[in-house]
């Protein structure tokens, strides 16, 4: 196995030819890219409206409970004065 020594010259040129894309190659990422945005963003209204209806849920369930709670406190007041 033979290793030919690369000058930083060599590297760098090497590097231009690679990082040179065709027009359609460009307009591929491009096109890829705008499609990888669309769906974080599509990600992002959702994870918005999980958070609404999360809190929305939460402030149900508040109202539920309170209610439990009266009713509950009502029923114990009623027993404890029949006895």
């Amino acid at each position: 196995m033979s290793v030919e020594p690369i000058t930083t010259r060599d590297h760098e040129a090497r590097k231009r030819v690679h990082l040179q894309l065709t027009k359609t190659e460009i307009e591929e990422i491009s096109e890829m890219l705008l499609y990888e945005e669309l769906s974080r963003a599509r990600i992002r209204d959702l994870e918005e409206g999980i958070r609404t209806q999360r809190a929305r849920g939460s402030a149900r369930a508040v109202r539920r409970w309170s209610r439990v709670a009266r009713w509950a406190a009502q029923r114990a007041e009623r027993y404890e004065n029949q006895s």
